[in-house]
């Protein structure tokens, strides 16, 4: 498994969401490790396909199923509902990419 985190430095959400996902890996009892990508520039957000920061991505997919189709690419901040995204959606990346079955408490 893959994970990525792209950001831009002074990105606020940037060491939340890193947070936030690696309470989600511990809870499921998957190893920690997360790429952290900065995106120095926009011909670094076009190459990346970058739509904004922070992104968090699984095997390739960012975790925001609507945002995959997005062909504009941006050096601009990210909006999730309260900031960063919610520990559901990683949850669904982590299911979507078959490494878990559910989160605790939903069996």
């Amino acid at each position: 498994m893959k994970i990525e985190v792209l950001y831009f430095e002074g990105c606020p959400n940037h060491g939340p969401v890193v947070d936030r996902l690696k309470a989600v890996l511990r809870q499921a009892g998957l190893p920690a490790e997360v790429s952290e990508i900065e995106v120095r520039d926009e011909s670094a957000a076009k190459r990346l396909k970058f739509v904004g920061s922070p992104t968090i991505r699984v095997n390739g997919l960012d975790i925001e199923i609507d945002s995959r189709n997005v062909e504009e690419t941006g050096f601009a901040c990210r909006r999730y509902p309260g900031g960063v995204p919610p520990e559901e959606m990683i949850w669904a990346a982590l299911r979507e990419a078959g490494v878990i079955k559910d989160a605790p408490g939903n069996d």
